[in-house]
């Protein structure tokens, strides 16, 4: 069972405040630069796409962003669970949501919040903007108005509607239950189901399950004041009564009685252990409600080990999880300009889902998950971050879209719609996610050395909240709690352990081991006196030499060169032939690592092929496939220069070694990145382009990442020295919270060791 992620809400408020308010920026994607590029975005250029446009509305879909743009709108009146908070208030969760679309699915997104509970004022507002948007994705909207709403848009409107709060929570329950009843030996047109919860999530479930198949009077509606039964009158409305039923049953208690499947969206305890022992063999129970299921899996479990469940929790099994649907619904719905999402299309999805779960799951997403995956009662509903996700559920939507009569413009090659997706998704979220996953499997306890800046505190108490490991920082404790209380964390400092020289009874010993280092390099017991108590760095240092920790991260207040001299005290790191720092750049859906960043000044051709072998490692622990490029300005010996000659001759080392990684060189970066120019070379050895660069020397190598650092917005991620014996990891003295809290990841996971 993955832990579950504890969040302050000081760390929510920075993370919407830093680096820019909000999690939403608007980019051009044409170029801006020149006055004929300007005349051509904008006027007289725009004019011709307009008057396009006018004679045929369908081109909007080619030359404006219509057709991958989604709108998220709400009036706040059902915000998560917190409830009616106002459009303003519900403004960071539709920016989350737009968010999502972007992440999971490239769907291009933008919030709307509307200040109206007036069914009618919100209708027309959406209506009327209507033409700038592919689809329509309603948020938060409280029951029965939703239902209202989204009906009368759907009738009203020529694109996708899709209230997600029903319909995404449906669709991932029918995902579920179709492998749950597989699981069971049951089929959906036998089955009793009872559902709590008639709210709009709820009644979306048990009508996309009579689609399904589920029979009328098999289905058991229940909401407060118990059985939606034929006949009642109390709480009753056009939606409830749809599926009122011809029974006796009168309570929750009553109609589970010989359940074989319950539905919960309803509340915490809803459901007790005599009522999951009053079901059929082999009870399905999806208790959903958020963020306390109506049961728990060991609350169930404990009466009946037979029973499949599910929840809306990420740190139990089978997580009914609205991400696995709707990004993926509207890529299919818009990929065919569709008019609408409908039930087939839904199904489709659903059904998709099913059968990614039943086939075998990728070692990528069990490392990021860590723990191994395979169809079964805890595993019957796919994840979040698989990254199959994007190539298999829109085809299938999409096709059942144009099945249906949906689709504007049907693909042709839906095999090559198929490969485009694969290749369209940036893979470095799912990288990380596994890192951070096998940090937190590995539970290591870190050293973090530098206690007097707030941003190492943050990154310390983030590390251990949320579940990675113990933090141990090295400071004086009343300085540590006072910049703690600045921050609003003043009640970590009660959770992290404070070590200095001070407090630890491995005084005595740390100054022997380090006396012994340096005794033949001209410092006396003085000096190593005033080493140990006077340097974090050192002091961490030898916390780790001795075990007292089992990684360190430092950097953060010094220049990286200067805390090297430091830690070389305690540990051979300049005079280690192995030593190195990779670099990664994380770049619009790419990552590149470049070495070496941080040791070696200016390496010679046995250097570089070093270089190489310890970027090939980090890049294994990225869970990529090296393929190294030795980068120059020269490629394969034009121009001819000395200077580059060294890096076409790390190759040959390379070959003396017999790596077991891909390697070639000399070359440009151009010829190394971009496939077109690589075909220009068809006896190089790469198979695509490289994800790992050796550059000539130090100074290029930071060069190369500051640029891309200021100029491209990339993310750096180390550098991360390898190849020495234990996880040391150095951050920049520039670093934000995040960049260090990632470091502490990379020595967790000994990424490179």
């Amino acid at each position: 069972m993955a832990s579950k992620t504890k969040v302050t809400r000081e760390e929510a408020l920075a993370y919407h405040l830093e680096p820019t308010p909000g999690k939403l920026e608007i980019n051009a994607s044409t170029p801006m630069a020149t006055q004929r590029d300007l005349s051509l975005a904008y006027s007289p250029g725009v004019a011709v796409p307009c008057e396009e446009i006018a004679a045929n509305p369908s081109l909007a879909y080619d030359y404006t962003t219509k057709g991958n743009m989604v709108a998220v709108i709400s009036n706040g009146t059902a915000v998560l669970g917190l409830g009616n908070l106002g459009a303003l208030a519900s403004k960071p969760v539709m920016e989350g949501k737009s968010v999502l679309f972007k992440r999971f699915a490239d769907v291009n997104s933008i919030d709307i919040e509307l200040d109206t509970e007036d069914v009618d004022d919100f209708v027309n507002a959406v209506r009327l903007m209507g033409p700038s948007f592919g689809g329509i994705n309603l948020e938060d909207i409280k029951a029965p108005e939703c239902f209202m709403i989204e009906q009368r848009l759907k009738e009203e409107m020529d694109i996708p509607v899709f209230h997600d709060d029903q319909h995404g929570t449906a669709v991932i329950c029918a995902a579920g239950l179709i492998n749950a009843l597989r699981i069971s030996g049951k089929k959906i047109e036998d089955v009793k189901i009872v559902l709590n919860g008639a709210g709009a999530a709820g009644i979306a479930c048990i009508e996309l399950l009579k689609a399904m198949g589920a029979q009328h009077n098999n289905c058991l509606v229940c909401d407060t004041k118990g059985v939606i039964y034929q006949g009642r009158t109390e709480g009753m409305n056009q939606w409830k009564s749809a599926h009122a039923a011809a029974t006796d049953a009168r309570s929750l208690e009553d109609a589970m009685n010989g359940a074989d499947v319950f539905l919960g969206v309803s509340a915490k305890g809803a459901v007790t252990p005599e009522m999951v022992a009053a079901m059929a063999d082999n009870p399905v129970i999806f208790a959903m409600a958020n963020p306390d299921p109506e049961i728990t899996p060991e609350e169930a479990h404990e009466v009946r080990m037979d029973a499949i469940v599910a929840t809306g929790r990420s740190d139990y099994p089978n997580q009914v999880n609205n991400v696995l649907g709707f990004p993926y619904l509207f890529r299919g719905a818009l990929d065919i300009h569709a008019r609408a999402i409908n039930d087939d299309m839904k199904i489709a999805c659903a059904r998709a889902l099913a059968d990614l779960a039943r086939e075998d799951v990728p070692d990528e997403v069990a490392m990021a998950y860590g723990r191994k995956l395979s169809f079964g009662r805890d595993y019957i509903i796919p994840t979040p971050f698989d990254p199959r996700l994007i190539h298999v559920i829109p085809p299938a939507v999409a096709k059942a879209g144009m099945d249906t009569g949906v689709a504007r413009r049907p693909i042709v090659d839906l095999e090559g719609y198929t490969e485009s997706l694969r290749q369209r998704m940036d893979p470095t979220a799912s990288i990380l996610q596994g890192i951070n996953a096998r940090a937190r499997a590995a539970q290591a306890t870190m050293i973090f050395a530098e206690g007097d800046d707030v941003r190492v505190l943050r990154a310390a108490v983030a590390y251990q909240r949320n579940g990675f490991g113990k933090s141990r920082v090295v400071g004086r404790e009343d300085d540590v709690r006072a910049k703690l209380t600045e921050v609003g964390l003043g009640d970590a400092a009660r959770e992290l352990e404070i070590v200095n020289a001070r407090n630890t009874e491995h005084l005595n010993t740390y100054k022997e081991f380090l006396y012994a280092r340096l005794q033949r390099k001209g410092y006396d017991r003085q000096d190593v006196h005033r080493l140990v108590t006077r340097d974090r760095h050192v002091f961490a240092a030898l916390m780790l030499a001795h075990d007292h920790g089992d990684g360190l991260v430092t950097g953060a207040t010094r220049k990286s060169a200067h805390v090297m001299r430091l830690i070389q005290h305690v540990f051979d790191v300049e005079n280690n032939k192995n030593a190195v720092g990779i670099t990664a750049l994380l770049h619009r859906g790419r990552i590149v690592m470049i070495g070496d960043t941080l040791v070696n000044e200016w390496p010679d051709a046995e250097d570089l092929a070093t270089i190489a072998t310890a970027g090939a490692r980090v890049a294994r622990g990225f869970g990529l496939d090296p393929r190294v490029a030795f980068a120059s300005f020269s490629t394969f010996g034009y121009p001819v220069s000395e200077r580059a000659a060294k890096m076409g001759d790390a190759c040959k080392v390379l070959d003396e070694r017999q790596v077991d990684f891909e390697y070639e060189g000399e070359m440009t970066v151009d010829v190394a990145l971009n496939p077109d120019i690589m075909a220009q070379y068809p006896f190089q050895r790469l198979t695509g382009p490289a994800n790992v660069l050796v550059v000539p020397a130090r100074h290029s190598a930071s060069i190369s990442v500051k640029l891309m650092q200021e100029m491209a917005g990339a993310t750096v991620i180390g550098p991360i020295l390898t190849g020495i014996e234990r996880p040391i990891q150095i951050t920049s003295a520039v670093s934000k919270v995040n960049d260090v809290l990632n470091m502490a990841l990379m020595a967790a996971c000994k990424v490179g060791g």
